[in-house]
């Protein structure tokens, strides 16, 4: 029989062995920035859209959205809150996020659902922190860029900062 030459099965694991460990150690990623975006802490509502929208006029889109939402939070710190458009979602015509955004938090937009049109509805749900009693927005952003908003004023018993 001849006898195979190369690597062996012994070096072949030691070698991918110190890979595993390099790896693991962080020597063979490089180091990057951060490709998130800033908190925006102690941003004003006029900032946080402006930075996020730019300067795109926002339509009346009470005819399309339905914002569900208490009109008196006993607990700021849980608030529900549900988002419903009744909007095509196509590939042609879909909308494409949702954000809500409560005017007077020190951080404006408290939550973003991302849709597709393989979303099927554009709805979403969930539980966002209010500071203090104020304005509570559903801002929709439709696929060819029209966006628009319904306000609601919340009223907030027991502060969800602290309060």
């Amino acid at each position: 029989m001849a006898e195979a030459r190369g690597v062996t099965r012994r070096a072949m694991l030691g070698a991918l062995g110190a890979v595993g460990v390099a790896a693991a150690a962080g020597m063979m990623l490089t180091p990057r920035r951060a490709g998130a975006q800033a908190l925006g802490q102690s941003e004003s509502v006029e900032a946080a859209l402006k930075r996020v929208f730019g300067g795109r006029a926002m339509k009346d889109g009470s005819g399309m959205i339905k914002l569900d939402i208490p009109l008196i939070a006993e607990n700021g710190a849980v608030v529900p809150v549900s988002v419903e458009v009744n909007a095509p979602m196509t590939a042609q015509s879909y909308v494409k996020h949702i954000y809500v955004v409560a005017d007077k938090n020190r951080i404006p937009i408290v939550t973003r659902a991302v849709l597709t049109p393989e979303s099927g509805q554009a709805y979403m749900g969930a539980n966002i922190r209010l500071g203090e009693t104020g304005d509570v927005r559903a801002i929709v952003e439709q696929s060819d860029g029209t966006l628009l908003q319904i306000k609601r004023e919340v009223k907030v018993t027991v502060g969800g900062c602290g309060g």
